[in-house]
């Protein structure tokens, strides 16, 4: 089953091309790894994939749900995280988790139930009633994404999500991502890391709103991408 599919999906800002007649799918499960430099469209295509940012032209599905028409649907069926923390930093991370399962829409007895999974898989019970700024930024954003997870969507976006983070804060991070994919979630990363692209099912590189490679991961590197990758990450970012 496809989560995700787009039929050259396109986006103008008035004469600037951000997505360029973009045709991808992505099934349950995957861990599409979405890569290129600082304005290559990465942003734009994740908002209007979660309904956000309507297309110029070309047509697009996530979970089913046509990205144009049925946007609405779409957000109750799917998880972001972006670069900032999506967390309120006043409020403690009980608070937050609370606040978020009543934005989900989730009962009393759903918001327990998760409240106590994710105290115990985080490891977090003694930080549940420490406010958010208190915590350090590693820990933030694992909570961070675990409020995006916390209703179980079938598919998360994660807007490089690992930006700023230490090596090993980045690495805990990704085998939480990874846990997740593995009970059928499809997640789609944007990252400037190299070597977080090969955590990654599938990579799309974009260049200029435009698909330059996309594949699974496997295949690129058995192609010789992984040099290629290196190369690119060498000359195009900043």
């Amino acid at each position: 089953m496809l989560n995700i599919r787009t039929d050259r999906l396109t986006r103008d800002f008035g004469t600037l091309r951000a997505v360029d007649n973009v045709s991808i799918e992505a099934g349950r499960g995957e861990i599409i790894g979405l890569l290129g430099a600082n304005g290559a469209g990465k942003s734009t295509l994740i908002r209007m994939l979660c309904g956000l940012v309507k297309p110029t032209s070309g047509r697009g599905e996530v979970v089913g749900f046509d990205i144009v028409r049925q946007g609405a649907k779409i957000r109750r069926k799917i998880g972001y995280m972006g670069q900032q923390s999506t967390l309120f930093e006043d409020l403690t991370v009980r608070e937050n988790i609370e606040f978020y399962a009543a934005v989900y829409g989730m009962s009393r007895r759903e918001t327990r139930n998760r409240m106590n999974e994710l105290m115990h898989d985080l490891r977090i019970g003694r930080y549940a009633d420490k406010r958010i700024a208190t915590l350090p930024s590693g820990w933030r954003q694992m909570l961070a994404f675990s409020t995006a997870m916390l209703h179980r969507p079938e598919v998360v976006f994660l807007d490089e999500p690992t930006s700023g983070l230490d090596a090993i804060s980045r690495r805990e991070l990704w085998n939480r991502i990874s846990l997740e994919a593995g009970t059928g979630t499809t997640v789609m990363v944007s990252t400037h890391y190299l070597d977080e692209a090969f955590y990654c099912t599938r990579l799309i590189i974009l260049e200029e709103g435009k698909v330059r490679v996309c594949g699974k991961t496997e295949t690129v590197k058995s192609a010789g991408g992984a040099d290629g990758l290196t190369h690119y990450f060498i000359h195009h970012e900043a």
